[in-house]
């Protein structure tokens, strides 16, 4: 049985979670938030977490067009991010279920976090083949 232990990025979307909400309820989804985060990281599952920006720049295309985003007013701007040392995917998701701003609108994104960009390996792949 392999004790290896892989990392999993939690991706934080949607950041109005506490919009309307009274001082005593925001308080205690706080406590709860905070509980949450410090069992994990006494637990040794978190590699590092931050909060992001709501505004940045978005770089693409070939000739790297700058736009302003991501937009602070869209439900999908990432607002955090959460990176976790575990067992599988199966424990990255059951740690995100159990996120208590789920009640109140976020939505988390679980991705596995490579050794290797999948189209560096592809283009690798592809090069070998052609040179052989």
């Amino acid at each position: 049985m392999s004790t290896q232990k892989s990392e999993y990025l939690l991706l934080f979307r949607g950041e109005h979670w506490d919009k309307g909400l009274a001082a005593e309820e925001l308080q205690q989804v706080m406590d709860k938030v905070m509980a949450w985060f410090e069992g994990l990281q006494n637990q040794g599952k978190v590699k590092a977490s931050q909060p992001l920006a709501p505004e940045g720049r978005i770089v693409s295309g070939k000739g790297r067009t700058v736009a302003d985003g991501p937009f602070a007013e869209s439900k999908e701007v990432v607002g955090g991010y959460l990176l976790l040392q575990v067992d599988d995917l199966h424990a990255a998701v059951a740690i995100a279920k159990s996120c208590p701003t789920l009640d109140y609108g976020i939505s988390i994104e679980v991705r596995p976090v490579l050794e290797e960009c999948p189209v560096f390996k592809r283009v690798r792949e592809q090069l070998a083949l052609a040179t052989a």
